[in-house]
């Protein structure tokens, strides 16, 4: 049995197999991608939700200093296109990771990662769709042409929003309302979330809230991939074109308004901070691995694809912290915490014009995004019916478009139902969270065949470094800095001391008859009060520190709902004793297999921006793969083309 579940596909075998065309379907894919196009593709992927959204947050957290944010992002993914561009040369066929793992660890594995990229791409969709939606709304809504008695075309927020979020913060209004803040004086965002429910129509006391913008542009993309491959490139090339000449556009012009005095302090909320936007910047480079997925519609897939790869990578992280330098240059960092943060800067300076045509070349950025990930998905399916893993009509080409018409349509109804529904930051974190599972276990494949013999090579191969010594040295440099200079933190993870909660969890985790024993409280401080009413969240904000260490040490909330503790605390910390369990271990491999330098740094430095996603984000990736364990066990295990071919 153990056996069956980790059988192994050949190189030869797969090239055979794609040399005499696939299947039961009789088609091929059509073979008109370059260098060019495949970069193309990759900063398609890589700039869009993350150079004109996320990037607002990410730098709002990190302050300036998130250009080292994004560098090693940048840096890690580099490692892992490194090991990605080495299978791509092996295997040049379409399937991504999952076709990777299938020749380096065997079935199992090769299913779970497959099924963690459908995750990847389906929720990434998702995530591009539901930003598109928002850029696309407020681009109508600043429409107003005099003439015509146009003053802004607004659509209802209720049809333009997830159900999800809306409901989120209806929730987080009440309790703040309730603690004494008033809705005018509630954020943007969750004050319009509290409309969008409130003003939404029901049926019954179901609310009807959903992204219907989001939902459309799916259906267009969807329409757009299934008509092939050609008409895909071509519309990717020009929504590159489009949004390249904005970037430009705006570092050309807001150079000029950078303030150098806006840089100090560098970095505002230390190293923290800076770490706070991992999986936001993580989320902006996931796109470079959709080129693999293209591999059979190359011309030359052993040369283009590496070189596409690393070409996109290169020129996208030049462009990214170039926009973090000027962004954070024009205002002050902790102002950008907005969705569309290279409008707000340039609204905020006055320049109306310069806010429309990135309002405009948004619209484009975005779509391009979503119209790689959409056509990289159905490619997986397809990989995966091939081995029979999956149904056959997943594989299914259609015969004129050459494109797998029905996994495409599929995956058009798998994005565009979860669109009006979920939530942008749960899709994000899960959808990164897939995306470095992948990464590691590609830096792993890579490490496993290294030693293996007889494996068929490509023409692309990783530079070989030892990491014999250097390995080793870094981890003890690493723990000597943790121990020394941060002494602090370092003993307070070890020891799970425990930890007080933020004002805004510790207000939304109390009952109402408790906010009202808060205020009593805030009313009895000898801090002194602005106003008659009592704002229990804004007054908790404002204090120090120690004011705020001492305020809860006083109050009589109980400890669990002051101090987070013990297991609850510690649970958040298991994926990070697991990075280190694992360092030790790869450590010890690296001494005695004399492991390659690079594809090591890629496992752990994906493996690393894996566990700073939270706790819940594991456990919420584990449901996703129990799923997938019980369909491979239902269905795939059962009807594996390899598993059938060792039985004759």
């Amino acid at each position: 049995m153990f056996e069956k579940l980790f059988r192994k596909k050949s190189i030869s075998k797969i090239l055979e197999d794609a040399a005499k065309g696939y299947g039961d379907h009789g088609d091929s894919l059509h073979k008109t991608l370059g260098v060019r196009d495949l970069t193309a593709f990759g900063i398609a992927a890589i700039i869009g939700a993350g150079i004109f959204s996320t990037i607002g947050k990410a730098s709002a957290d990190g302050g300036p200093a998130v250009i080292f944010l994004f560098i090693f992002t940048a840096v890690a993914c580099s490692f892992a296109a490194f090991a990605y561009a080495e299978f791509a040369s092996m295997v040049p066929v379409s399937g991504s990771a999952y076709t990777y793992s299938y020749v380096a660890f065997g079935e199992l594995v090769a299913w779970i990662i497959g099924w963690s990229l459908i995750m990847e791409y389906g929720i990434g969709n998702i995530t591009v769709a539901i930003s598109w939606s928002d850029y696309f709304t407020g681009l109508l809504s600043s429409i107003h042409i005099p003439a015509l008695g146009i003053d802004g075309i607004n659509i209802p927020a209720w049809a333009t929003m997830d159900y999800l979020t809306a409901y989120n913060g209806h929730t987080h209004a009440d309790a703040l309302v309730n603690a004494g803040k008033s809705i005018a004086n509630l954020d943007d965002a969750t004050r319009i979330a509290n409309s969008a429910w409130t003003s939404a129509p029901k049926i019954g006391s179901f609310h009807l809230v959903a992204d219907l913008p989001a939902l459309g542009i799916i259906i267009f993309i969807t329409w757009l991939v299934y008509r092939g491959m050609k008409e895909s490139r071509n519309a990717s090339n020009a929504m590159v074109v489009v949004k390249l000449a904005v970037i430009l556009l705006v570092l050309a012009v807001g150079v000029f308004y950078v303030d150098t005095k806006n840089w100090n302090p560098f970095a505002p909320n230390g190293v923290s901070g800076i770490l706070k936007g991992v999986s936001a910047v993580f989320f902006a480079y996931i796109g470079f691995d959709a080129i693999s997925t293209t591999a059979e519609e190359c011309k030359n897939p052993q040369r283009d694809l590496p070189r596409g790869m690393m070409w996109a990578i290169i020129i996208c992280t030049i462009l990214y912290v170039a926009i973090a330098l000027v962004l954070t240059g024009m205002v002050k960092s902790d102002t950008l915490a907005v969705g569309d943060p290279l409008a707000f800067v340039f609204d905020q300076l006055d320049l109306k014009l310069m806010s429309g045509i990135i309002a405009v070349s948004a619209v484009f950025a975005m779509a391009s995004v979503l119209l790689v990930f959409q056509m990289g998905q159905p490619r997986i399916w397809m990989s995966m019916s091939r081995d029979g893993l999956l149904p056959k009509k997943f594989s299914k080409i259609h015969p004129v478009y050459k494109t797998p018409s029905f996994a495409t349509i599929v995956v058009g109804f798998v994005v565009a139902v979860p669109s009006l529904f979920m939530n942008l930051t749960i899709v994000t974190d899960l959808c990164s969270i897939g995306t470095l599972f992948a990464f590691v276990l590609v830096c792993a494949g890579v490490l496993v065949l290294q030693n293996r013999p007889g494996v068929q090579r490509g023409k692309f191969k990783i530079p070989y470094v030892n990491s014999k010594y250097i390995v080793p040295v870094a981890l003890i440099a690493v723990i000597v800095l943790c121990f020394v200079k941060f002494k602090t933190e370092t003993t307070d993870f070890i020891t799970n001391k425990t930890k007080i909660n933020d004002p805004v969890t510790f207000i939304k985790s109390l009952s109402d008859t408790e906010i009202a024993t808060v205020k009593n409280e805030i009313s009895a401080s000898p801090v002194v009060l602005q106003g008659k009413q009592i704002d229990a969240e804004a007054y908790l904000n404002s204090l120090t520190p120690a004011q705020y260490d001492e305020f809860m040490a006083k109050s009589s909330i109980s400890f669990d709902k002051k101090y987070e503790s013990g297991w609850g605390l510690f649970k958040h910390k298991i994926p990070m004793w697991i990075f280190l369990i694992i360092c030790l271990v790869i450590t010890y491999y690296c001494i005695t297999k004399n492991l390659s330098l690079i594809p090591v740094l890629g496992l752990i430095s994906c493996l690393y921006m894996m566990c700073e996603l939270g706790i819940s984000n594991w456990i919420g990736f584990g449901i996703w793969l129990v799923v997938g364990l019980v369909v491979y066990f239902a269905y795939g295990f059962h009807n594996s083309k390899l598993g059938k071919q060792q039985m004759q």
